[in-house]
């Protein structure tokens, strides 16, 4: 019998948004590590937050829903909010019912920048690191570390000189014409009017340069998870800096390994590994490299070269999945916080995989 095309709803609902989520959906395990470190996060909620005044968005809704931005990859809060409105699934992960109002966007961006600072985007990616070494997915002897680059919410244009507050232009309108052809422009002389913490740089020979940051990660090489990771200023020298820097605050006093690319083969990298009780494994240089043979003719450093290039996973998780490929924040603290975040975001994805493929 033909079903009737009958276009009258329902007032009332009596199906909860839990009953609604499928038991074997992949938020669900996602959700119940987040609640646990939200409730080892919610000490430093209540430092953070007055006792006086108008209730904010809760923080636990707040952080959230940014996690949904980064797992989902919506572009924009005003985007974000209008899922919030009709969006069953999201309601039931932020833990919304079916009657509660959603946020203004501007609030919530307002309440997000206030919220989402280092120090919370740290607390949060080291609680769910704990997590997974609760459930022993990480190594504790052998890393992979290595850099990317992260283009800034910056255009070329707004690279001026640090002493020209009116450069010439040409055309009307807000985007109007800037011509910089011809012209020597440096870190040292120009910056950014738009993001100035971001600096011009470029990855390689023959690649172009664009105002950006440089994000690192230290990666566990047994299961691929991130243990660590740095926001910096884009720099010739920021990758072994940060990697040393990142080594050293590794808990625990064993021999550990660390791969990396070639970029890594200097003697002041190398030296700082072994100072910080790491060997370098390196990628190898025909000439002048700073490893021998008293390293590479070890099993362990093939592996280590093999193991290296997972975490090339994580850069582009970031860039394709967590919409870190352009960052869409402005100033250093801003991005590094939204960084650090979706680290933490990643490190739940690749945990719920792993425990859902882990032999019973």
């Amino acid at each position: 019998m033909r079903g009737r095309d009958t276009t009258q709803q329902s007032f009332f609902s009596y199906v909860m948004p839990e009953d609604r989520v499928p038991q074997e959906h992949p938020l669900r395990p996602i959700k119940k590590m987040v609640n646990k470190a939200l409730t080892e996060l919610s000490v430093h909620f209540t430092s953070v937050y007055s006792r006086m005044g108008r209730p904010s968005i809760p923080p636990e809704m707040q952080l959230r829903a940014t996690l949904l931005q980064i797992l989902y990859s919506i572009r924009s809060e005003r985007l974000l909010i209008e899922q919030l409105e009709y969006n069953i699934l999201f309601r039931w992960f932020v833990g919304l019912s079916m009657d509660d109002p959603v946020w203004d966007h501007s609030v919530f961006s307002k309440n997000r920048e206030r919220l989402l600072n280092t120090d919370v985007a740290t607390a949060f990616f080291v609680s769910i690191r704990q997590q997974a070494e609760e459930a022993r997915l990480l190594s504790d002897e052998h890393f992979t570390v290595d850099g990317t680059l992260i283009e800034a919410w910056a255009s070329l244009k707004s690279f001026r000189p640090k002493d020209d507050k009116v450069p010439p232009t040409a055309g009307s309108g807000r985007n109007q014409e800037v011509d910089f052809h011809g012209q020597q422009r440096t870190n040292d002389t120009h910056e950014s009017t738009t993001d100035p913490d971001a600096r011009l740089y470029r990855k390689g020979k023959g690649k172009e340069a664009r105002l950006s940051y440089m994000g690192h990660v230290l990666m566990e090489n047994r299961n691929g998870l991130a243990v660590d990771g740095q926001l910096t200023t884009a720099s010739g020298t920021a990758e072994p800096d940060a990697a040393l820097a990142m080594l050293g605050s590794l808990p625990g006093e064993q021999r550990i390994t660390v791969g990396a690319d070639k970029f890594y083969n200097q003697h002041a990298f190398v030296h700082g590994a072994r100072g910080c009780g790491a060997t370098p494994h390196v990628a190898a240089k025909d000439r002048g490299s700073a490893i021998d043979g008293r390293t590479t003719r070890h099993a362990g450093y093939e592996i280590s070269q093999r193991m290296r290039k997972r975490v090339e996973e994580i850069f582009g998780w970031l860039k394709t999945i967590g919409t870190l490929s352009k960052v869409k924040l402005r100033g250093h603290p801003k991005v590094e916080s939204l960084f650090t975040f979706a680290l933490a975001a990643y490190n739940l994805v690749r945990i719920r995989n792993l425990l859902n493929t882990a032999p019973p």
